[in-house]
């Protein structure tokens, strides 16, 4: 089923066999470098024909169109007072490296969010690594999810290419589908990106590489800024020791905001070349949403 078409990128509803062995492929070309990490097709038709979600884009400049990009999702369960509720569990998002960058990802989940929607769902959560700041900047700058979850080594040991030897860390985001904040960001009228000039200020906290978290107060630090690596994919390949530091240090931070009550609600990537840098920001107080 077609969702849409832009220029020469179509978005499709996937639900064949056919359709799940394309994506099936994907996962290889994505994640090369493990076969027990892909998710065969049968259990992606499985899913759809449980209520799960997956959605295509197509380069339509080839002939027939190439398959480039993938989300899928699955309904799951979060429990509250008043018993469990149902939630979409987005489970992976991928796009062909050639094709990263120019906004796919982000027109994939857009089309997510418009599905779940119609669904009558009004939550959808993922994991991603805290530490690659590409991601961080689509999930939390644009998407606007939220997050006060931080889960160790989520997935074990993971044997892909991306992911080996490296502490499967990930924050869990919320994505409140129904929200005015999410509908501000998905908008055509995107709201001017904060720079990190605009927190400097303002005088607000900057946890800066690996410095000691200084003593904090909710009462008065009502917004802090947490720097992570700009590229920590390159970092892991020139220095693995002084990447997982990054990991370790990074795990401590967040979780020790998170227990105060912070949560991270946005997200500003510097690409200046005299002082490039990459940062969460975290609020306290429910107001701030």
């Amino acid at each position: 089923m077609g969702l849409t078409t832009k220029g020469s990128l179509s978005l499709r509803i996937l639900e064949t066999p056919a359709e799940m062995e394309a994506v099936e492929e994907l996962e290889r070309l994505v994640w090369p470098g493990s076969e027990t990490d892909v998710i065969p097709s049968h259990l992606l038709l499985a899913a759809v024909h449980g209520g799960g979600l997956v959605i295509g884009a197509y380069d339509d400049t080839s002939d027939p169109p190439l398959p480039i990009g993938f989300v899928f999702g699955f309904p799951g369960l979060y429990y509250t007072p008043d018993g469990p509720r149902i939630k979409h569990c987005s489970h992976q998002l991928g796009v062909l490296p050639a094709y990263r960058n120019s906004g796919i990802g982000y027109r994939l989940k857009r089309a997510q969010w418009q599905m779940v929607r119609h669904q009558g769902i009004d939550r959808i959560t993922w994991t991603f690594d805290p530490l690659i700041s590409r991601n961080a900047h689509l999930n939390i700058a644009k998407l606007g999810t939220v997050c006060n979850t931080y889960l160790r080594n989520f997935y074990g040991e993971m044997r892909d290419g991306m992911n080996q030897g490296w502490p499967s860390d990930r924050f869990e985001v919320d994505w409140w589908v129904n929200s005015r904040r999410v509908e501000r960001r998905l908008s055509k009228h995107s709201r001017r990106q904060l720079q990190l000039v605009d927190f400097q200020k303002a005088e607000i906290i900057i946890i800066h590489a690996l410095t000691p978290l200084p003593g904090i107060s909710p009462a008065t630090n009502t917004l802090i800024l947490v720097e992570i690596p700009v590229d920590i994919l390159e970092m892991k390949t020139r220095d693995p020791a002084q990447a997982l530091e990054w990991r370790l240090y990074t795990r401590s931070v967040f979780e020790d905001l998170f227990v105060q009550g912070y949560l991270v609600t946005d997200f500003v990537h510097t690409v200046s070349e005299d002082s490039p840098g990459s940062y969460f920001v975290l609020s306290h107080g429910e107001a701030t949403l």
